[in-house]
């Protein structure tokens, strides 16, 4: 018997490895949704993705991946897997759907494509304690931001070229389930902010999500919004980091 478990931990751990590659066959079904000309199934899918991103660090750390199967880099799979997800479909989005007025839609998908290397290479991209220094990447909520709030294509080329630049900027960026400060207010503000970006996700975009469909469910999301906005720039300005590890 004594046997037993360390196979089935290590079947547990390889388990969780399969779980976060998930992750790229999510993304592709979000990539073949693009191609159909349906938003809606593409953000569903990047939302399933997200879903598995959010969650698969605490499952590998309580599997103790890294002890139980020392030769597969997990760090490394779920660097490519968020690369497609949050960068490479997001930008075939932008670039498909017309979000930026017409003729710049290659050069801002390519130039998203290109400033995200320096996302993923950049070993100082999160604090010690677990806050992202610069944009971390995040092209695929920031479409959904577009599509809720119905901006216009020069909006959006213009908060997209914004968050070019703080790419390499040091501001900071929580981290929603790994930062451990405010985490007892930030954990119920993401299950609000994400169940009330699915309602308003589900409206028709051609109806004012604010004044006709869901005024209530509307603004409960930019509160959610406002106060991760607001954390993130606390921690900016603030002159001594929260250095302590969160350990989930």
């Amino acid at each position: 018997m004594s046997n037993e478990h360390p196979k089935r931990d290590v079947a547990a751990a390889w388990a969780v490895h399969a779980f976060t590659a998930s992750g790229i066959v999510l993304g592709f079904l979000a990539l073949i949704a693009i191609l159909e000309g349906d938003k809606l199934s593409a953000f569903m899918w990047l939302g399933f993705a997200l879903f598995v991103d959010g969650i698969d660090g605490t499952l590998a750390r309580a599997a103790r991946v890294k002890e139980l199967t020392p030769q597969f880099d997990g760090a490394t799979l779920d660097n490519v897997i968020d690369y497609f997800t949050y960068v490479a479909v997001p930008a075939m989005m932008i670039y498909w759907f017309g979000i930026v007025p017409p003729g710049t839609e290659i050069y801002v998908s390519a130039g998203i494509m290109a400033v995200s290397l320096y996302t993923f290479a950049n070993t100082g991209v999160k604090t010690k304690d677990y806050y992202f220094s610069g944009f971390p990447a995040l092209w695929n909520l920031l479409v959904l931001y577009f599509y809720i709030m119905q901006s216009s294509q020069w909006v959006n080329f213009t908060v997209i070229i914004v968050c070019g630049i703080l790419t390499f900027v040091p501001i900071k960026f929580v981290h929603p389930l790994r930062v451990r400060k405010l985490r007892h207010i930030t954990l119920p503000v993401t299950v609000l902010w994400a169940a009330t970006s699915l309602r308003l996700m589900l409206i028709s975009p051609e109806v004012n999500k604010a004044q006709q469909a869901s005024p209530i469910v509307f603004w409960l999301w930019v509160l959610a919004s406002i106060y991760f906005f607001g954390i993130s720039m606390m921690r900016t300005i603030s002159p001594q980091a929260d250095e302590q590890a969160d350990e989930l």
